[in-house]
Formats: structure tokens, sequence, C-alpha cells
């Protein structure tokens, strides 16, 4: 038998009732979902450093559990000391049985492991995209706190084929993301 996350088996079993009966869809095709979460981290800092990007990208690669790539800038600014081609961020795309995996570990033992956390933001995109502003990497319990050299933040952002901000909205609360409750 082939390992099937939770979130996989709450999704088919608990979100898409829930979101057919809150949304009133015909067919079980018309319900949201996730279709890939992306871990973007900058580090504009590795310009002076090139160590910074190699660490950034060995500790993505252990939060997402999948092989980070460094991404690169696209043209020269003098001011920044920035070259064409340079290493400035690095990032991860996560589908399927990853993606799932990721969500929970960030649900479940992540996000409470946030100092005074109240719950996240409800801005979407405008088309039920929602992204996430973490300040602290160290917040992942993959990482190891002794070979932290520089507390980093990243963007997780949540791709859905929601059509609305409140389906995207709907479709990662019943996945169980804590959004604050003093929404307007």
């Amino acid at each position: 038998m082939e390992f099937v996350p939770t979130l996989q088996k709450k999704y088919k079993e608990e979100v898409v009732p829930a979101l057919i009966k809150e949304f009133g869809y015909k067919s079980i095709m018309q319900v949201p979902k996730v279709t890939k979460i992306v871990l973007n981290q900058g580090m504009g800092a590795a310009i002076a450093d090139k160590k910074l990007i190699e660490v950034a990208t060995e500790e993505m690669t252990t939060i997402a559990g999948q092989k980070a790539v460094q991404t690169m800038s696209k043209k020269d600014i003098s001011n920044f000391k920035l070259r064409k081609k340079m290493p400035i961020g690095v990032r991860v795309t996560l589908r399927s049985q990853k993606m799932y995996e990721f969500l929970e570990r960030l649900i479940v033992v992540a996000l409470p492991r946030i100092r005074d956390f109240k719950g996240i933001e409800g801005k979407f995109d405008g088309r039920g995209n929602y992204t996430l502003g973490i300040t602290e990497q160290i917040i992942f319990p993959e990482i190891v706190l002794d070979k932290v050299t520089r507390i980093s933040g990243m963007n997780i952002t949540f791709v859905t084929d929601a059509q609305t901000d409140e389906e995207g909205t709907a479709l990662l609360r019943e996945f169980g993301l804590p959004f604050k409750k003093d929404k307007k």
C-alpha cells in the first residue's frame, strides 16, 4: 500500500465536502485545491558574502525536503554592487505529497513555535493565492540551532486554483491554517 499524507486524506474526506456545502459546487472537480507551495528566500547580503547563499540553500533544502535552487539576478545594479547572474536568493517549489507533508509540518509544528503567535493575516492576492511571510527560519524543527549563523526570513506562497479570495480563504482554513479571528 502506498503512503498518503494525512492532509491529503483530510482534503478528500473533510475539506471537499465542507467546501461543497459552503459554496454549493455541483461537482467535486469545481472544489479548489492547493496546486503548489513555493518557498522563497531573498538573500541580498549574499552579494558581499558568497557563503550565505550556500548556507541558505542547505537550510531551505532541509526545511522543504527537496533540493533548493538558487535564484540569479536579472540585471546589473551598480548602487547595490550587483551583477547580472549573481545568486541573490533561494527557492523551492513543492507539489503533491511533499507539498502536503510540508503543509502539515507548517501547521502542526512550525507556526505554534512562533513567539506571541496570534494567527496569520488573511490578505490574499485577488486570485485565491496566499503568501505568508516568516521572519525566522528557526521555527522549523529541522533547523539545528547550533549550526545557524544568521537568522533570515522567507515567504511561503500557497498557490490554489480557487477563483476568488473567499474560496481560497475557506480552503486554507479547512486545512487548519490559523487565520486571525478579527477579520473585517
